[in-house]
């Protein structure tokens, strides 16, 4: 048989949850065939065998397992069928029951490390299946597991049974004090890893900001004869952020670096990532090589990467290899906002909203369309000289945005 353990699915992947097994115990699968749905620290995605053979599982949904711990196995037709029989004894053994003797095969290590004991009902009834997860789910919310019905596979119950009867019996679940009564919300693990990101990031990187307000006629007067070409295709002012600072990050390499391990990396590739607002996170798709991209290839790389983002059908390659961050609140009437650094990067760039603002412009006061860029760095890696350097030539280039076209 071949060991399947949970694979890395990006590039700062830690750990993953089994979310649904599409194949069941016992099923014949294939090579290429979708075998498991995974979260990850990114996104929800499936996984495919890589062989052919009989499958038997060994974590359960809901398991949250780390990097190359096995899930599962794959095996030839005899070795599947045995082994299915050894899990379906161990399901079916009390916890009571004594140990095998040694005429008696026991079940495999594997599968019985995986299959929680199965209490007795009161009174004698029948046994109970559900995962670790959602047994202790059940204990801790004060549901009966007995009055549940699976729907995992082979009619286990899982931690969505458990959540749906816990709701459906107290739909506000919590105590009531001068607040009212609070409701407790589990964060999905891209959530969880969101969190603890941003705040390793806070207490690790000793940041500082750098803001900038552009003048942004010229990129409105393009914007403009663009779109007279083509309204749907014609590149949003995000788009030309992104092409300023991958031009920008090529000629201020340390702006495109790294701090790893007391040590500054440089990458020969201009990579930027693109935060997008999935529901209930924030998804940060790559934009790759987009220093050697023209407007119009980046216009439409962002524009399908967030559709995909949003149909939660974003692959991790697509979510990986980034060297530097955008973020853009703007749409939001966001004057500005300063964005936390994602490490190991050295910097983010937030872009605040473009509207007509009051400046004086030889010695008059005028209307013009401005918009604010804020650029958080990482001190260890860039130092304020050369971070403003950087934030100059964006600047320079979204003033003068033909050479953004070329």
């Amino acid at each position: 048989m071949s060991d399947i353990v949970m694979p890395r699915l990006s590039d700062t992947m830690e750990e993953g949850t089994i979310l649904r097994w599409l194949k069941h115990d016992g099923e014949q699968v294939k090579r290429g065939e979708e075998l498991v749905e995974i979260e990850t620290d990114k996104a929800a995605m499936s996984y495919e065998s890589d062989q052919d053979g009989i499958l038997q599982t060994l974590a359960q949904e809901g398991d949250t397992l780390a990097i190359g711990e096995l899930i599962a196995r794959i095996g030839g037709a005899a070795e599947g069928q045995a082994d299915g029989q050894a899990d379906g004894q161990a399901d079916e053994v009390a916890a009571a029951e004594p140990a095998p003797t040694a005429a008696a095969p026991a079940p495999s290590p594997p599968a019985a490390t995986r299959t929680a004991p199965i209490p007795a009902a009161p009174g004698g009834g029948e046994r109970v299946k559900a995962s670790p997860l959602a047994r202790r789910i059940a204990r801790e919310g004060g549901v009966d597991l007995h009055t549940l019905t699976g729907s995992g596979p082979g009619g286990r119950i899982v931690k969505a049974d458990v959540q749906a009867a816990g709701a459906a019996a107290s739909p506000l679940e919590g105590v009531a004090t001068a607040k009212g009564e609070s409701t407790t919300t589990e964060l999905t693990r891209t959530q969880q890893t969101i969190a603890r990101r941003m705040a390793e990031s806070k207490a690790t990187i000793p940041d500082f900001t750098l803001a900038a307000e552009i003048d942004m006629e010229e990129c409105v007067r393009l914007r403009t004869e663009l779109k007279r070409v083509s309204r749907e295709q014609a590149p949003t002012y995000n788009d030309m952020v992104v092409k300023a600072c991958a031009l920008a990050l090529r000629e201020h390499p340390r702006a495109n670096g790294s701090y790893r391990d007391g040590r500054l990396e440089l990458h020969s590739r201009v990579n930027v990532g693109v935060a997008v607002a999935a529901e209930d996170a924030l998804v940060v798709p790559t934009v790759f090589d987009a220093d050697e991209k023209s407007l119009g290839e980046i216009a439409r790389e962002t524009r399908a990467l967030a559709e995909r983002v949003r149909a939660a059908t974003i692959t991790p390659p697509e979510l990986g290899g980034g060297t530097f961050t955008v973020s853009n609140l703007g749409m939001y009437g966001v004057k500005s906002f300063t964005a936390i650094v994602n490490p190991p990067q050295a910097g983010i760039l937030s872009v605040g909203s473009l509207a007509p603002r009051a400046v004086v412009r030889e010695g008059e006061i005028v209307a013009r369309n401005t918009m604010t860029l804020t650029l958080a760095c990482d001190h260890r890696i860039l130092y304020g000289a050369g971070a403003a350097q950087f934030l100059a030539r964006v600047r320079e280039l979204m003033e003068a945005p033909s050479a953004l076209t070329l």
